[in-house]
This record gives C-alpha cells, structure tokens and sequence, in this order.
C-alpha cells in the first residue's frame, strides 16, 4: 500500500517543507515505487512540497517489488527472458524507474542549474569492498540509464574512496553513502575535490558534474544509546549516570553539525576558489537516515535540527509527513556548535569510542545492504517464476 498521506498535502499557506528552501536546504524523497512515477504522484510532491530529488536502495526496491503488484507488467515480460538471471532482470525493473523518475525531475533539475533534480541508483552491495568492480559497474549503470541527472551511488568504504575519485574524474555524479564518521567524511570530501582536478586538468566541464555524502543520522544514536543504556544498568556513581542519561540522543545530531563545520572549511580557500571558478559545485552534505527510530524522540528532530545552507536531508514518506504537519524550521544546523563538540568529548569521557561505534555502523551498513540485495533478488526470481 501506498503510505498513508506522502501526497495528501495540506493547503495551508506555508509549507514547511517547502520552507527548507529558504534556508539552502532540498528536501529528496528517500523512497521509489513505480505508482509514484505513473499516477503524478512525484509530480504532485514537487509542486506542492518541493522535492528536489530522490534516492534509492536495495531495501526499497525490495519492498516496492515484493509487496505490489505495480510490477506485474514488467515481471511478466521478464518470466520469459531465459537470458537473464535475477540481478539482470531487477536491473530492467530499476533502471526503467530511475529513468522516469529522472525524467520527472529533470526540470528542477535545469531549473536549478545541475544542482537538485537527481535521482541515486546503487551499485551492487556486493561490490562495496572491491575498487575496480565498483567502478566498472558504475561506468555500466552511467552509461545504461543514459540521464545527466543520475547520481551513482558508491559506499564510503577504504575501497570505495579511490573508486570516487575516478569516477568523478570521468564526469560521471556520485552519491557517496554509508557514511558516519567524520574523518572518513573529509577522505571523500577531498577524494571528490582530487576528481574535479582531474577533470579539469583534462579539458572537461566542471558545471554539469554533482556529488552529494551521505551522512547517516539516526542509525548512531540507536547504537551509542543502546551502549550507554548498558553502562546505566552498571553504575551506581550518580555523577556518571547524570554523564550518560545527557548523551541520550544526543550524539548523531553534535555529529551531524560537526561534519558540516569539516564540509564549510574544506570547501572554501584559495583551492576550491579555483575548481569554483571553473563552475564546479561542492558536493553537498546529504542527512539520511532521518527518521527517528526511538519513540520517545519527536519524530522530525532529525530534520528540524540539522538544516542548514548547501545541504541535502532525503526523507522516508512518513518524515515527510510528519514534518509537513508539524515540522519547525530553523537555521539549527550552526547553531550551538561549542555544545557539539562538548557532546563529543563527553562521549569519550564516558567510555564510549566513536571510532568504534562509526566502524561498526559501517560493517554493518555493509552487511545490511547485501542481505537486502539477497531479498530483492529472492523475489524478482519469485515472481518472475510466478508470471511466468
């Protein structure tokens, strides 16, 4: 079922959502379903919220595939393509709706002037510790989906970075994801800076290439709540129980806007004026992971507190939703910075290492993505076998 209320948009006179643009951010849809793309539904969302973009993963696709019948058409026509094993028949399915969906937003996108407007397809989860076959593969769906407003999406791993830098150096937009710590933050920060240069130093068109990082937010504070919610059961010093009841919730957001003060210095000086000067854009800090998995939490904190100019914060439908009907929007993201960082050592004053926990985060996003590709695949051979 189509999620309760992703178009039923208010007619109340402002928008919050569409509020996010006076204070430099775009809001992307986190979510792809070909009803979206048929019935004007994305159309609808541009108009009326102003969405910007979207991103995909193996998860939706999944879900989208797997629990509707918005697929029949094109998994009966697959059932009978002998030539093609599951990965190659869920490429048909996805490319055809990234291709759509990029087609919807392609006015933004020339409206914005190649700075919203994308739509982010994933190289395979298999792929993410493997450099060269990252980049082949990214070079493939490039050049299969045919559309400048396109973004490949390529994990932040030790073996994605290099794969970055390549890429973008070749003009092809990169969406760089699973990201959570902020040194490997400012690795691909500067891995895409080193393929503009490249870029340039070969005669291309900076003005047209685009980059967002992927930052993910609310899937730090599930774990680093969890480790201090076991050092709560452990001490009976009232001190250092008041220590770590303040980190609650605390953490991915400090996180977040120290990230941002990484991405205001690294793209600023006397070396990026002169990638600027040829048309280059940065690329952009995208929020995702945004909805709030703990219930006690107001459900929009993680939009509401991390918006800010040149940014990005792609949302599920139901965030959508909720920050439509009560989001409050504020220029949050520079706000308090001091305080950040104080969250930050007081993390490491209670026990708790970020290194740790970001590279656990990161295994994990790993490991999450390819168990969702086994799924997405398990059911396009499912039901191609069913309409066949």
């Amino acid at each position: 079922m189509q999620p309760t209320g992703v178009v039923e948009n208010s007619k109340a006179t402002k928008n919050p959502l569409k509020e996010l643009l006076n204070y430099g951010q775009s809001m992307w849809l986190d979510y792809i379903r070909r009803d979206l793309l048929t019935t004007g539904k994305l159309k609808q969302m541009v108009e009326e919220d102003g969405l910007r973009g979207m991103t995909s993963n193996p998860s939706i696709f999944e879900k989208a595939i797997g629990e509707s019948s918005l697929y029949d058409d094109i998994l009966k026509t697959l059932a009978s393509r002998k030539d093609l094993d599951a990965t190659a028949r869920f490429e048909q399915i996805a490319i055809r709706d990234i291709q759509d969906a990029a087609d919807i937003l392609r006015p933004v996108y020339q409206e914005s002037n190649f700075r919203d407007g994308y739509v982010s397809l994933e190289v395979s989860p298999y792929l993410a510790r493997k450099t060269q076959e990252t980049m082949d593969e990214a070079r493939r769906l490039w050049k299969t989906v045919k559309r400048d407003n396109v973004m490949i999406k390529v994990p932040g791993t030790a073996e994605g970075i290099p794969a970055i830098r390549q890429l973008i150096s070749e003009g092809i937009n990169i969406n760089v994801t699973l990201l959570f710590a902020q040194e490997v933050y400012e690795k691909v920060a500067e891995a895409h800076i080193a393929g503009l240069e490249d870029l340039a130093a070969r005669g291309g068109n900076l003005k047209k290439i685009a980059g967002v990082a992927s930052f993910f937010i609310s899937r730090i504070d599930t774990l680093i709540d969890s480790l201090l919610n076991e050092k709560l059961k452990s001490t009976s010093d009232a001190s250092q129980q008041a220590l770590l009841k303040s980190l609650l919730g605390k953490v991915a957001i400090a996180n977040g806007k120290l990230t941002y003060q990484r991405y205001l210095k690294i793209f600023s000086g006397a070396k990026w004026q002169a990638l600027a000067a040829k048309g280059a854009q940065t690329q952009r800090v995208l929020w995702a992971s945004t909805s709030t998995k703990n219930p006690q939490y107001r459900d929009v904190m993680y939009v509401e507190e991390l918006i800010g100019s040149d940014t990005v914060d792609t949302m599920p439908p139901a965030t959508i939703d909720a920050f439509r009907a009560h989001g409050r929007v504020r220029n949050s993201l520079t706000e308090d910075v001091s305080g950040a960082k104080k969250v930050m050592d007081d993390l490491a004053r209670a026990g708790v290492s970020m290194k740790e926990v970001t590279d656990k985060l990161t295994n994990d996003g790993v490991k999450l993505f390819a168990d969702a590709f086994d799924k997405l695949l398990a059911a396009v051979a499912k039901s191609t076998q069913a309409k066949g």
